[in-house]
């Protein structure tokens, strides 16, 4: 059971991204994110976006950095991926 960083891959407002996800459960997910002050407003279905800038600080709190790869099998592997046609 893991909160897990990938590199950020993904431009928009001025900065890169990355997705923060739990290998276990949203609960841990989102308790990670409210620990490390992360807004709800980031949660998309299955992960936050975090900006590139926070990164170190996540990985400080406990998060693992893994690459993007990784990190979506295991997000699969767990069951709480929601895949994009699922998306509303």
């Amino acid at each position: 059971m893991a909160i897990l960083v990938d590199e950020p891959l993904w431009p928009n407002h001025g900065t890169m991204w990355a997705h923060l996800v739990s290998d276990a459960s949203l609960d841990e997910l989102h308790a990670f994110a409210r620990a490390a002050g992360i807004p709800a407003r980031g949660f998309d279905h299955d992960h936050y976006d975090v900006p590139a800038e926070r990164i170190d600080a996540l990985v400080a709190m406990g998060a693992q950095r893994v690459p993007p790869k990784e990190l979506v099998r295991r997000l699969i592997a767990s069951g709480l991926r929601v895949k994009e046609r699922d998306r509303p």
